[in-house]
C-alpha cells in the first residue's frame, strides 16, 4: 500500500510540469524558425523564409517581431493585404514598433490606401523622426493624394537628413512638373543627377522635359544614354509606377515615339 500510495502523490507533482515544458520547447523551436527565416530573406529567398516565418508565428503567437517579419515578408511578396494583418498583429503586441510602423505605412501605400498610409507613417515618424526613407514614403503618399505642398515638405525634410538621397529630390521635380513648374523640374532632377550619374529616372525626365521644350537633339542624347542603362523606363507602366504623374507621362509617350529613340530602343532589346 506504501508504494501503490505513493504513485499518484508522484505523479501529481510531475503532471503541471508538462504542459510548461512542452510550451518552452515549442516556443525555442519557434524562435529558431523565425532565425532561418531572417537568414533566408537576406538571400532574397522570400517564398522558404515565409514558410518558416508563419511556422515561427503559430508557435510564438505573441512575439510582434515574428509577426513584422511575418509582414515585411508578404511585402517582399508583393501581398499587400496579408502583410497588413500581419503587421497590425505585430502591433497588438508593441504599439511603439517603429519599423512596423513603417511598414504598415509601407503596405497600405501598395494597398492604395494613401490615407492609413499617411497615418501610419506619421505614428512611426513620431518615434523615429530621423528616418529619411519614412519621409520619403509620407511624400510619396501626399503626392499621390495630389497634396503637393505636404509631398514637397516630406522630401525636403529627407533630403536634409540625408543630403545623398536622390530619389527625394528627383520626386520633388516629379511635383513640380504635374504643378507646371518645368523649369523648377528640371532643377531638380538636375540636382539629382549631380548625386549620382548613374540613375536613369532622373536623366530621362529632364530628356523628356527638354523634348517637350524643343530641344529634342539634347533630348535625344541624353534620354537614349538613361534608357541604355536601364530599358525598364521606357515602359510607361513602370513610369507610373514610379509616381510620373499625367502630365510628365504624356510628354514622356511622346518622347519615346520619336523615330531616333524607337531605332534605339529596337537595339537595347
Amino acid at each position: 500500500m506504501g508504494v501503490l500510495g505513493g504513485m499518484p502523490a508522484q505523479s501529481q507533482v510531475l503532471i503541471p510540469h508538462i504542459p510548461q515544458l512542452e510550451e518552452e520547447r515549442l516556443r525555442e523551436q519557434g524562435l529558431i524558425l523565425a532565425q532561418e527565416a531572417a537568414q533566408l530573406a537576406q538571400f532574397q529567398q522570400f517564398d522558404l523564409a515565409l514558410t518558416r516565418a508563419r511556422l515561427a508565428s503559430q508557435l510564438v503567437p505573441d512575439d510582434p517581431n515574428i509577426w513584422g517579419l511575418v509582414g515585411t515578408l508578404y511585402l517582399q511578396l508583393g501581398e499587400a493585404d496579408e502583410a497588413i494583418t500581419a503587421l497590425q498583429q505585430a502591433l497588438v503586441y508593441d504599439r511603439e514598433n517603429s519599423g512596423v510602423l513603417f511598414a504598415l505605412g509601407t503596405a497600405y501605400f501598395r494597398a492604395e490606401d494613401y490615407a492609413s498610409s499617411i497615418e501610419f507613417l506619421q505614428q512611426g515618424l513620431e518615434l523615429q523622426p530621423e528616418e529619411p526613407g519614412a519621409l520619403f514614403d509620407l511624400g510619396n503618399a501626399h503626392f499621390m493624394l495630389q497634396q503637393y505642398d505636404e509631398a514637397i515638405e516630406a522630401y525636403e525634410e529627407a533630403f536634409d537628413i540625408n543630403d545623398e538621397f536622390w530619389p527625394a529630390i528627383n520626386n520633388i521635380g516629379l511635383v513640380l512638373y504635374e504643378q507646371g513648374d518645368m523649369e523648377g523640374a528640371i532643377e531638380n532632377w538636375q540636382q539629382a543627377v549631380e548625386i549620382d550619374g548613374t540613375q536613369p529616372e532622373p536623366q530621362l525626365a529632364i530628356a523628356v522635359a527638354l523634348n517637350a521644350q524643343g530641344q529634342s537633339d539634347q533630348a535625344i542624347t541624353l534620354g537614349t544614354s538613361a534608357l541604355a542603362l536601364d530599358v525598364r523606363y521606357a515602359d510607361l507602366e513602370f513610369l507610373r509606377q514610379n509616381l510620373w504623374g499625367d502630365r510628365l507621362l504624356a510628354e514622356a509617350r511622346t518622347f519615346l515615339q520619336l523615330p531616333t529613340v524607337r531605332e534605339t530602343l529596337a537595339q537595347i532589346r
